[in-house]
């Protein structure tokens, strides 16, 4: 088992159970567009991926109104769905221990970084990241690849062995392929085995327990 030196984390899934304030807001942004939702739980999948990318592959929206679906996505969100959200059950303490164990703590999400920062800070867990990457309203940093590339290039990471991307969907793993380091799918989050594992991901663990075990 490798010693990993820098553990970035997926935000919406690994540390934040997300799924009320992230359906919401997709619902509203879709009723916009007269599209009525029975079951919020059908709009999960819109938790991990970039909100552009969902709106375009889940409802076949041209460019043009998945701009205007993530438009008005974030503005429910800003206010209201940002805190429909709660921390996962021991996941503080993991990180507190990481942090004792001399580990740098980076925050690696396709979430904007703007509201990525916002949620740490309401959750009191800012203290212990030392760096917090996220896409930007923009468009930038669009994808899991773009944002773990700007953290190596912004901490001067250079000897990929000593990084892990931990995550629960397929969009971490891929990122962290994408970008040469390891990987650790949580199942606790909203992907499942197959998703995480047909994915590549080089371990995969049930809940934050575990999570501690390997990597502390």
């Amino acid at each position: 088992m490798k010693q990993y030196n820098y553990l970035l984390l997926d935000l919406d899934g690994t540390i934040t159970d997300s799924e009320e304030g992230i359906t919401r807001c997709v619902e509203y942004a879709l009723n916009h567009f007269g599209i009525q939702v029975n079951d919020l739980h059908e709009l999960s999948p819109f938790i991990g991926p970039p909100l552009l990318d969902s709106f375009k592959e889940f409802y076949h929206f041209t460019d043009e109104q998945a701009v205007i679906a993530t438009a008005k996505y974030r503005e429910r969100y800003v206010d209201k769905g940002i805190l429909e959200n709660k921390l996962y059950p021991g996941i503080k303490e993991f990180l507190a221990e990481a942090c004792e164990h001399n580990k740098t703590v980076i925050l690696a999400t396709s979430k904007p970084e703007i509201f990525a920062k916002r949620i740490l800070d309401y959750f009191g867990l800012s203290r212990y990241f030392s760096f917090v990457a996220g896409s930007g309203l923009d468009g930038s940093l669009h994808t899991k690849t773009d944002v773990i590339n700007y953290i190596l290039q912004s901490n001067n990471i250079t000897d990929l062995s000593t990084v892990v991307m931990i995550g629960d969907r397929i969009h971490d793993i891929i990122g962290a392929k994408n970008t040469g380091i390891d990987s650790v799918g949580v199942l606790y989050g909203f992907g499942d085995y197959k998703e995480l594992s047909e994915a590549g991901a080089d371990y995969i663990v049930e809940d934050i327990p575990a999570l501690r075990k390997l990597l502390l």
